[in-house]
């Protein structure tokens, strides 16, 4: 399943359901098919991210016995930055500035 985040200051992000679940429950954000960022949120939302991805590091590739061979997977990292940048971006913008998300089903 896919999330889709739209932003009134920037473009749409999609995702998958359990990276997006994953981004979401690091900021303290429940997985509905439905939410929302309000502006007062975008920043601390954003340093809980990039802390999160500082703590998650790249693990390397032998760590990842499940993984067919020459399929590496992504790390929370490159999957974090496009949700960090639209918070941040969104965050600068106006009063009414923010971010909703919508997805299938809660996930």
């Amino acid at each position: 399943m896919l999330v889709t985040f739209t932003s009134s200051e920037t473009g749409e992000l999609m995702m998958f359901a359990e990276m997006a679940g994953a981004l979401l429950r690091a900021v303290g954000k429940e997985t509905l098919r439905r939410g929302t960022f309000t502006r007062e949120e975008m920043e601390p939302a954003a340093r809980l991210l990039r802390a999160a991805v500082e703590r998650a590091g790249v693990p390397p590739p032998a760590a990842h016995d499940d993984a067919e061979e020459g399929e590496t997977p992504v790390a929370l990292g490159p999957r974090a930055w496009p949700l960090i940048d639209m918070l941040e971006r969104t965050a600068r913008g106006g009063a009414h500035a923010n971010i909703v998300w919508e997805a299938a089903a809660d996930f």
